[in-house]
């Protein structure tokens, strides 16, 4: 699952994501990957962790449109 950092990221949703950043976090905090293992978790983490925020940031803005348009 972790062969290319940004292939079929911009495809999860928020929590396929997150879970799947958990499972690299934890792959990495094991210790037990090649040095070449922990670089393409670790892009792929980079990766996983952008798309959480690019979600969480299109959360926010659905949120303050929604109470934009409320006080309205």
């Amino acid at each position: 699952m972790a062969s290319s950092p940004a292939s079929d990221v911009q495809a999860l949703s928020y929590e396929e994501a997150r879970d799947e950043l958990i499972r690299v976090v934890s792959e990495l905090e094991q210790g037990s990957a090649t040095l070449e293992q922990s670089l393409s978790l670790w892009e792929r983490g980079e990766a996983l962790a952008s798309r959480c925020e690019e979600w969480l940031i299109g959360a926010k803005e659905r949120l303050d449109a929604a109470r934009g348009s409320a006080s309205e």
